[in-house]
C-alpha cells in the first residue's frame, strides 16, 4: 500500500527522516520548502538579482536526495556543493565543466550539458551584473540560471533543477514564488533584520514575531524602528507585508497526503515562515484522513532560546491561525526519549543535554493543546542532536497506522 507523505522542511534539518522516508518501500515523498534564506553568497545573487527568491535549501535537498554510491549522482552532489575560489569567473566555470575538470569530471554527458546550459545562461546575466563569485555555490548559480532560461519563473526552476539532477523527491516551494524578505522581532523590541540574522547566534530574548516584508529593511528604516517600542514596530513592519500566494501543488500535497509532517529545523527562518502561507492552514484542516505530527527538535538552534517543546507546538499553531488547535492542524507531537536524561527540574525534564524541554506535567498526561504526545527513542547513535532517519520514521509510520485504524473503527 503507498503511503503519501508530506513534510515541511528546510534544508538539512530534517534530512536524515526525508532520507529514510525515502528508502521505505511504499512512500511516496512531497517536500514543502520556502525560499526566503540569504546567507552570504545567496544573499548576494538575491540583491543583484531582484524579484528572486533564495535557492539555498532547494539546492540542498537535491544533494541531500542523489544516492553517493552512484558514481554519477555522487559526481553531480560534489559540483552542486562546490563552492568557488577567490577569483572564480563565470568563464573559467563553464570552461572547466566543459573540459570535465574538477569536480565536473564525472559528470555524464546529459547532465553535464544540462549544467552547461544553465551555467550559459547565468553568465549572460552576470556578465552584467559585477557579482563577486567567491563562496557562491555551484548549484545555485546553476539555478539562477535555470529561473532565468524559465523568464523569471521560480517555481519552473525548481521543477527544471529537479529533473535535471533526476530527483526521487517531490519538491515544492510552498508559494507560486512572489519575492518576500523575512525579518524577526525579538520580544525586547530588536529587529533581527534577515534571514541569516535569525539564524545566527543571538541573546535570551524570545523571537515573538515573524514578518515577510515587500522590501528589506534598509539602515534608514531600521534606525528608526530602534526607537519604538515594540508595538509600534509591529505596526510598521505590518504595513509593508509583502502579499504571496500558494503553490497550488503544494496544497495538493497536503491535501492527498496520508502523514503530514512538521519537520524539525530551524523554525523561525526554516518551518514557521512557510505557515504564513495562505491557504496552507485550510488545506491541513481540510485532510480529515491524514496524521498531523510535529516532530521535536532534539537539540536547540540560535533561534528558539528561550522556548519550550511545548512552545514551539504553539508557534506553529498561533502562525497556521489556530492557536486553540481547535482545527486539528496537529493530531500529535512526537518527541524524542533518551535513555539517560540530561538533566531536570520541577518545570519538566531536558531530554537530551541540548534540546528544547518538554515539561514533565506534558510526560505524564502524554496531550498538549488536543494532541497526543508520543515519546520515543529518536536519536541518532554517537550523533548528538541529530535525528535518526530510522527510528523517526518507524514512529512516524506508526502513529499514521495507529490513527488509520482508529478512523477504520
Amino acid at each position: 500500500m503507498t503511503v503519501a507523505v508530506t513534510m515541511f522542511s528546510g534544508g538539512r534539518g530534517a534530512a536524515a527522516i526525508s532520507r529514510s522516508l525515502l528508502h521505505t518501500p511504499g512512500v511516496e515523498l512531497s517536500l514543502v520548502i520556502n525560499g526566503y534564506d540569504n546567507g552570504l553568497s545567496t544573499g548576494a545573487l538575491r540583491r543583484h538579482l531582484p524579484g528572486m527568491l533564495g535557492p539555498s535549501d532547494f539546492r540542498k535537498n537535491f544533494a541531500l536526495h542523489l544516492d553517493p554510491a552512484d558514481p554519477a549522482q555522487a559526481a553531480l552532489s560534489s559540483v552542486l556543493e562546490h563552492r568557488l575560489p577567490e577569483g572564480a569567473t563565470t568563464g573559467a566555470l563553464i570552461e572547466a565543466v566543459g573540459e570535465r575538470r574538477g569536480p565536473f569530471a564525472a559528470l555524464p554527458r546529459q547532465i553535464r550539458d544540462a549544467v552547461v546550459a544553465d551555467l550559459c545562461a547565468f553568465a549572460r546575466w552576470s556578465a552584467t551584473a559585477g557579482l563577486d563569485l567567491a563562496d557562491c555555490a555551484v548549484g545555485n548559480l546553476v539555478f539562477v540560471g535555470a529561473y532565468l532560461r524559465h523568464g523569471a519563473d521560480f517555481n519552473a526552476a525548481v521543477d527544471s533543477c529537479a529533473r535535471m539532477v533526476g530527483s526521487p523527491v517531490r519538491l515544492l516551494n510552498v508559494t507560486n514564488g512572489e519575492n518576500a524578505f523575512l525579518v524577526a522581532l525579538k520580544r525586547d523590541g530588536e529587529l533581527l533584520a534577515d534571514e541569516a540574522d535569525i539564524v545566527a547566534p543571538q541573546n535570551a530574548t524570545p523571537i515573538t514575531d515573524l514578518f515577510l516584508l515587500r522590501e528589506p529593511p534598509d539602515a534608514r528604516l531600521r534606525a528608526e524602528l530602534a526607537e519604538l517600542p515594540p508595538s509600534w514596530t509591529r505596526e510598521v513592519l505590518a504595513r509593508g507585508r509583502a502579499e504571496i500566494t500558494p503553490n497550488p501543488r503544494a496544497l495538493e500535497a497536503l491535501g492527498d497526503a496520508d502523514l503530514i509532517v512538521y519537520g524539525p529545523g530551524t523554525p523561525h527562518s526554516s518551518l514557521l515562515p512557510s505557515y504564513l502561507t495562505p491557504g496552507v492552514a485550510d488545506a491541513i484542516a481540510d485532510n480529515r484522513a491524514a496524521a498531523k505530527v510535529f516532530v521535536v527538535n532534539t537539540r536547540h538552534d540560535h533561534d528558539v532560546r528561550g522556548l519550550t517543546a511545548t512552545d514551539l507546538v504553539d508557534r506553529t499553531l498561533a502562525y497556521l491561525g489556530d492557536p486553540g488547535n481547535e482545527r486539528r492542524l496537529v493530531t500529535h507531537v512526537l518527541s524524542h526519549r533518551a535513555e539517560h536524561p540530561g538533566g531536570a527540574n520541577h518545570r519538566g525534564t531536558t531530554l537530551t543535554p541540548d534540546a528544547p524541554m518538554v515539561p514533565q506535567d506534558v510526560l505524564d498526561r502524554g496531550e498538549w493543546a488536543g494532541a497526543r504526545w508520543v515519546v520515543a527513542d529518536l536519536a541518532e547513535p554517537g550523533r548528538a542532536g541529530a535525528h535518526s532517519g530510522e527510528r523517526t520514521v518507524e514512529a512516524l509510520l506508526a502513529i499514521r497506522g495507529e490513527a488509520a485504524l482508529a478512523r477504520a473503527r
